[in-house]
């Protein structure tokens, strides 16, 4: 399915894991290095590619989720998405990812909240981006 052009992000990685990453606005400017978990140097000061991910997927369910809460007139008093990205070894002998997602709603019932949660989860790009590809838990709590 092909998709009309709204925006486009570019960005630059010098390095790869052990590098530099660049967004073309200036605004991303960050180091990385592979964490000693992982066997790397884990380096002070600097991030992952799982951090930016983990980072930009919040901010898109976030952003689907108050889409949709607006759409189906539920509207929170509050709304937190915190991911944890899980970088490991897969079956195929090569590397994979888990994501769990902690979202908490506030100022609406339990059922609205898991509604408004669920209809953010399957309208947003990233979460239909790895759909089917990546393990994917979701908790939605009120507050």
């Amino acid at each position: 399915m092909p998709v009309q052009p709204l925006s486009t992000a570019h960005a630059t990685s010098t390095g790869g894991r052990n590098g530099h990453a660049t967004a073309d606005d200036g605004l991303i400017s960050v180091d990385l290095s592979v964490p000693k978990a992982m066997g790397g140097p884990g380096k002070p000061n600097t991030t992952t590619p799982e951090h930016l991910f983990a980072a930009g997927y919040a901010a898109c369910l976030g952003g689907a989720i108050d889409y949709q809460a607006n759409h189906l007139k539920l509207r929170p008093s509050s709304l937190e998405v915190k991911p944890a990205v899980t970088i490991g070894k897969s079956e195929d002998g090569g590397f994979g990812l888990a994501v769990e997602l902690d979202v908490t709603v506030g100022g609406l019932s339990e059922e609205d909240a898991k509604k408004i949660v669920e209809a953010g989860h399957a309208f947003c790009p990233y979460s239909k981006a790895i759909k089917g590809n990546v393990d994917v838990k979701l908790n939605v709590k009120t507050a």
